[in-house]
């Protein structure tokens, strides 16, 4: 479908807690007036944040990218303020991290007015509008352009520190920035993007203008979590909007190659990847045990009913894990037998101690004696997670809930001490009623995260990729 006929399309979908689709090529959640679990947002978008700050805007700006996982993808920032944003979105991705420096050109008498904006490679563009309504001089705009133009090299410079550009040609590139007011970095920096050899350029940013979004013709698409009618300033969506400095800006850029080199590093030393067999109340448990080299941590999976270590939605998870250098176990807490008996399946004190054995099996190898230990519970699972959670104390690092009833933990639940991650889907409304009443109960550090859309088995599209992204950066940022 050529540009000209697909700017044409015709309105589709629903407002509300999903995805809709706008001309041309913008893909959006509408917050009007609606509930949003993670932004906090009360409905009166010109005074209450809907981002706690840039690095959690980023976070949720990941999840609604989860598709171009595996895709070719680059991240580009615009510094500084799209930087942080960016560094979370490659995280979510495991994209590489790159920037495109793009200045605007502020009107003389009020600089936060964009009259216009310059890239890095020459391209620029003008708010024709803006220069009429203030009537800034021909001269005043040379002179605002050669000023920016100074500080965008001695930026670029900076940024790259040395570092080649990651190489565009042939991949989707996603331009992030923390915002968008009226739309002139935007273009140029997805003017540059196409420049520099990019087959798709992809416009990801927190909020933005409903109208300036209409009028973007440069991105082939866009996405957007909040499009408020009237955007008065971008800083009035966040509830900490401080400035990001160039050092926060460097900084950034070498964690993520950091990040993705030592990402490469796990995949290539595969270390241990094998069936194991663990005692546990006089039988042995069977289990598939993945571990790295470098891993610091392992993740013991407590799988819903019906399932067992060979769950195709908890391989993923764990795959995804292990792409982060952590270690996983998935195990059958029942044997073969145990399974034919139903209320065996439902008896959480049994599975919790299950689960107890495995970790202590954990502590008595050598290769992992020194690793922390998390819990990913799924379904009843969950319950005998927390459950052995609130057994072991200090011993347990984190745990992980996806889809699961933290209620079967009783009056244990209370007694939690790791770390905890609610992940719940928003169509799955029994469980996540039981998973608010269980947050109420529980005094360890803890969070509800909603998958818009997602019914209890994750099954759709896109729904257990974001799913596995909560938890991996869960328990890598809890587990040492």
């Amino acid at each position: 479908m050529s540009r000209s006929s697909r700017k044409g399309l015709a309105w589709s979908g629903f407002v509300g807690d999903s995805w809709i689709r706008r001309p041309p090529r913008v893909y959006c959640l509408l917050l009007s007036g609606l509930d949003v679990e993670r932004g906090g947002f009360d409905g009166n978008v010109a005074t209450m944040g809907i981002f706690q700050d840039r690095a959690d805007a980023g976070r949720q700006l990941g999840l609604r990218l989860a598709h171009l996982r595996g895709q070719e993808a680059v991240i580009l920032g615009v510094p500084r303020g799209g930087v942080p944003v960016a560094f979370e979105v490659a995280a979510a991705l495991d994209a590489p991290l790159d920037v495109i420096v793009v200045r605007k050109l502020g009107v003389p008498s009020q600089p936060e007015l964009a009259m216009g904006a310059i890239g890095e490679d020459g391209t620029y563009a003008l708010e024709r509008s803006v220069l009429a309504a203030t009537r800034v001089k021909q001269e005043e705009l040379r002179a605002v352009e050669r000023r920016e133009r100074a500080i965008l090299e001695d930026r670029v410079a900076r940024f790259r520190a040395g570092r080649g550009r990651v190489d565009l040609k042939g991949r989707i590139a996603v331009v992030v920035d923390d915002g968008i007011a009226t739309g002139s970095t935007a273009r140029v920096a997805c003017r540059i993007a196409r420049n520099l050899g990019a087959a798709k350029v992809v416009l990801a940013v927190p909020v933005a203008s409903s109208d300036v979004l209409a009028g973007l013709t440069e991105p082939d698409d866009v996405v957007c979590l909040a499009t408020p009618p009237r955007l008065t300033a971008v800083g009035y969506h966040y509830r900490d909007f401080s400035p990001t400095g160039d050092d926060e800006v460097v900084w950034l850029l070498a964690a993520a190659a950091k990040r993705l080199q030592n990402a490469s590093s796990t995949v290539e030393d595969r270390g241990l990847d094998e069936e194991v067999h663990i005692p546990a109340d006089g039988l042995w448990l069977q289990g598939h045990f993945h571990l790295s080299g470098s891993a610091a941590g392992v993740v013991v999976f407590a799988h819903g009913s019906g399932s067992g270590r060979h769950s195709p939605r908890n391989r993923f998870v764990a795959t995804t894990l292990q792409r982060a250098g952590l270690g996983t176990l998935l195990l059958d807490l029942l044997s073969p037998g145990e399974e034919l008996n139903r209320a065996n399946v439902f008896n959480i004190e049994l599975l919790a101690r299950r689960l107890i054995a495995a970790t202590g099996w954990l502590s008595g190898r050598p290769d992992t004696a020194s690793c922390s230990v998390g819990y990913f519970g799924a379904s009843t699972g969950a319950g005998a997670a927390l459950w052995a959670a609130a057994e072991l104390g200090e011993k347990i690092s984190a745990v992980v809930s996806r889809g699961g009833r933290p209620d079967l933990a009783g009056a244990r639940l209370a007694m939690v001490r790791a770390p905890t991650l609610l992940i719940v889907g928003s169509a799955d409304h029994r469980v996540l009623e039981l998973n608010r009443r269980a947050q109420a109960v529980m005094g360890c550090p803890n969070r509800l995260e909603l998958v818009p859309g997602a019914t209890h088995l994750f099954e759709e599209p896109g729904t257990l990729e974001a799913a596995a992204i909560l938890a991996r950066d869960w328990l890598v940022q809890y587990l040492p």
